[in-house]
């Protein structure tokens, strides 16, 4: 979504507040797409200080659909998000060196601070229950929904040589 901001540009300490919606339905990164399942429209307030700065703050919550780090499934995942930036007011020239890419000429992309946000505060790791079981190594199997019969013990790399003499005396 994109928010005019042309009369909070032309008036000097002016404060507009305006309900507003994003319009992402994903959140894609180098980690994948994952589908937003819920968002909440939220004020977003925007204040001109003294034609020098704008002030951008908003909160809003939204649930995305991230993959268990261990078994796979999917795990709704909220986020809180707070829009908090302080940006000067520049020219339109200047606007290709500073780092408000949310900012485009007289509109404010609520979709672009919205990502970011997101990104900001992505979970390190999600975990569908915290005794997550994972999946089998071999068959591929949800050890949370049921248990396989394959061998999954791991012999400690350490002790490969050791393994190698047991294994020739079983070929004798």
């Amino acid at each position: 979504m994109k928010v005019d901001i042309t009369n909070l540009l032309s008036e000097e300490n002016k404060i507009v507040e305006q309900q507003v919606e994003t319009d992402l339905a994903s959140f894609q990164s180098k980690l994948g797409t994952f589908p937003i399942t819920k968002k909440m429209p939220f004020t977003l307030r925007c204040e001109n200080q003294e034609n020098k700065r704008m002030l951008i703050f908003g909160e809003t919550d939204v649930t995305l659909a991230v993959p268990c780090g261990r078994c796979l499934a999917e795990v709704q995942v909220a986020v809180h998000l707070v829009i908090d930036r302080n940006d000067p007011l520049i020219a339109q020239e200047d606007a290709k060196e500073e780092d408000t890419d949310y900012i485009n000429g007289s509109y404010l992309d609520v979709d672009k601070l919205i990502y970011d946000e997101i990104l900001i505060n992505w979970p390190m790791r999600v975990l569908c229950r915290e005794d997550c079981k994972g999946i089998c190594k071999k068959c591929g199997a949800n050890l949370n929904v049921r248990d396989c019969s394959c061998d999954r013990t791991e012999p400690d790399p350490r002790m490969a040589a050791i393994q190698d003499i047991f294994n020739q005396f079983k070929e004798v």
